[in-house]
């Protein structure tokens, strides 16, 4: 399987509905939190291209925010990703 990031804040609904959501699908992830640390979010934001939280990455691929996430999980395209 591969790696999984999220790139999350403390007071994030949807950092806690996506951390929940891989859970329940039985993915190890490593939690990055970047409430406090501007650099991490700076490199977030050149990274992924989005400034919001949560950011996922799988492998070295950035797949986006929970309903990126989750679109991709309704096409079965998350699994292949997570496998390949």
């Amino acid at each position: 399987m591969q790696p999984v990031r999220i790139y999350t804040t403390l007071t994030c609904g949807y950092c806690q509905a996506a951390k929940r959501f891989l859970a329940g699908k039985g993915v190890v992830y490593e939690e990055i939190d970047v409430s406090n640390d501007d650099a991490q979010r700076a490199w977030l934001v050149q990274a992924s291209g989005q400034r919001t939280v949560p950011q996922i990455f799988i492998g070295e691929t950035s797949i986006g925010g929970y309903t990126d996430m989750r679109g991709l999980d309704q096409r079965g395209e998350l699994d292949r990703l997570l496998n390949a």
